[in-house]
């Protein structure tokens, strides 16, 4: 997996989330460069943890479509002999 990158929009609205946690959750003032640094440490440690699981929900609904299509072919068998 590459690294994680974010649009400087995506930057932005995360860093506001974050100063906005820190100032109503913990009390405290956090200024942007720190927020971002937080942000990048978070995409770097937790965010495969939320990649993969990403994937792995994707991988089941695969799954289950493909399920659903392979009866949905049988449907379609004509009868022979």
């Amino acid at each position: 997996m590459s690294d994680i990158k974010f649009t400087k929009d995506e930057t932005d609205r995360i860093v506001s989330h974050i100063k906005k946690y820190f100032n109503d959750e913990l009390d405290q003032e956090i200024g942007g460069f720190e927020a971002e640094f937080l942000m990048d440490f978070f995409a770097r440690e937790i965010g495969p943890v939320f990649y993969n699981r990403g994937l792995s929900d994707a991988r089941d609904i695969f799954a289950a479509k493909a399920e659903e299509i392979g009866y949905l072919v049988e449907e379609l068998e004509k009868p022979v002999g």
